[in-house]
């Protein structure tokens, strides 16, 4: 079955792709974070900067260009067609690793209160830094990682209450 994506760039541009037209890029994996790609016979260089997991955001350099890019898939979309937003996430108190990976920061410390989108900590996973945010406004309640700790994908990292 054939998958759809709406990508936003900088909350101003809003583009449609189907998988399949994902898949025919003219593209080159140089790196784990770098590309090049050809597209209508014009070379471009491509850097992911930055990665946000949960709120499907990265910051992507295009040439010279830096890009805020927000991906949603079908499910995304249907969820937002229905009115609902992700509350499942808001409601969880438990910040577990979404990938394996080696915690870099931590940006909070237990008793601190944070504030929903807040850094909680940095996770470097495929030589790219993904920043865990904070899915409510809460206080810290433990922290279960250290910096420079290695996690695996679903690891408890952080309570918050």
């Amino acid at each position: 079955m054939a998958q759809n994506f709406k990508v936003t760039v900088d909350n101003s541009f809003e583009y449609d792709f189907k998988d399949s037209e994902v898949k025919s890029l003219d593209a080159l994996k140089l790196s784990e974070s770098k590309f090049h790609a050809i597209h209508n016979n014009k070379s471009f260089n491509v850097e992911l900067e930055k990665s946000d997991f949960y709120n499907k955001e990265y910051i992507i350099r295009v040439n010279s260009n830096k890009f805020t890019v927000k991906i949603s898939n079908q499910l995304d979309l249907l969820i937002k067609k229905m009115g609902f937003t992700v509350g499942t996430s808001k409601k969880s108190n438990d910040i577990k690793s979404p990938m394996p990976g080696l915690i870099l920061s931590i940006n909070v410390e237990k008793g601190q209160k944070v504030t929903e989108g807040e850094t909680l900590l940095i996770l470097e996973a495929m030589k790219m830094e993904n920043t865990i945010s904070s899915p409510k406004e809460g206080v810290v309640k433990s922290i279960h990682v250290k910096k420079g700790e290695t996690v695996e994908k679903g690891e408890l990292m952080i309570e918050l209450e």
